[in-house]
């Protein structure tokens, strides 16, 4: 079977860094702008999200469809692309027919290429998301939860990455914060730039940007841009997401008395040892009575 994913380099390897490579789905019906068109008003509201796509660098990524609003309507926004300055991102496109077939071929694609990196044989909690933006458009500074690899299939931007884990850019305790969903802010720094990577990219270029790695996306002028990523966790980014909810908890609950866990990623033996704490004790608190 052709592979969707090809690099003249290194092999790809999820996690370790950002890297560019080629994907092989340029042409795919279910990118094209006409069904994307129909995907958008077919799947459940809660998963269309639509806004302004003149943000700064450093808006509030989780509400920008809130803070950021059009007063366009979904329809008016997909017909108007090309001149309403507008961003809409699809969660879970695969629950629409025409991408189901796309999302299995992305799905055991991934799940070969972390096989083939000893980081599990499963991804776990795999989804797409679709993004559709008129000229100029920015995805403000943020990072993801999981692994990513993004494909571009139309237009083109500018992708700014920054090596995950670096404190100087988002502190150890902030990371705690944004992924147990606290509600607290990743807020972008000045410190990002001195520490990103550019990637030009353009349609049939693929970007992995790895767990919890800072970016933020500025699109082209000249046309509407159209890209797909999927997302997954490996074994390797399930024990980093227990260890961190681990250390939020220890933080909060005994940062009184003055106490400082160890960062996530620093030394991995420690790290094993808070994810399987953490998931023995979500289990338990899941089998007691209500």
């Amino acid at each position: 079977m052709k592979r969707i994913f090809e690099s003249a380099e290194a092999p790809l390897c999820f996690d370790r860094e950002s890297y560019r490579c080629r994907h092989t789905l340029l042409g795919h019906p279910a990118l094209e702008l006409e069904n994307l068109a129909g995907v958008a008003q077919r799947l459940p509201a809660d998963n269309v999200f639509f806004s302004s796509g003149l943000l700064p660098k450093d808006a509030d990524f989780d509400r920008a469809h809130v803070d950021h609003r059009t007063g366009l309507s979904l329809k008016d926004t997909v017909e108007n692309m090309m001149t309403s300055n507008s961003y809409i991102m699809l969660r879970a496109p695969e629950q629409d027919p025409s991408f189901k077939e796309l999302f299995h071929s992305l799905l055991a694609e991934v799940e070969s290429l972390m096989q083939a990196q000893g980081v599990g044989h499963t991804a776990v909690d795999p989804m797409l998301y679709l993004f559709i933006a008129s000229p100029g458009s920015v995805t403000p500074f943020h990072l993801d939860r999981y692994s990513t690899l993004l494909m571009q299939f139309r237009g083109r931007k500018a992708v700014h990455v920054s090596p995950a884990w670096d404190e100087q850019v988002v502190p150890a305790r902030d990371l705690e914060s944004f992924v147990v969903r606290s509600g607290s802010r990743v807020s972008y720094r000045d410190t990002f730039d001195a520490t990103a990577t550019r990637y030009e990219f353009g349609p049939g270029d693929a970007l992995h940007i790895p767990f919890v790695a800072p970016h933020y996306v500025k699109n082209g002028l000249e046309d509407v841009s159209v890209s797909l990523s999927i997302i997954f966790n490996t074994r390797e980014t399930a024990r980093h997401l227990r260890a961190l909810r681990a250390n939020h908890a220890l933080r909060t609950r005994l940062g009184r008395v003055g106490y400082r866990p160890v960062p996530v990623n620093r030394f991995l033996p420690l790290d094993h040892m808070k994810s399987g704490v953490e998931r023995v004790v979500r289990r338990a608190r899941r089998l007691l009575p209500a």
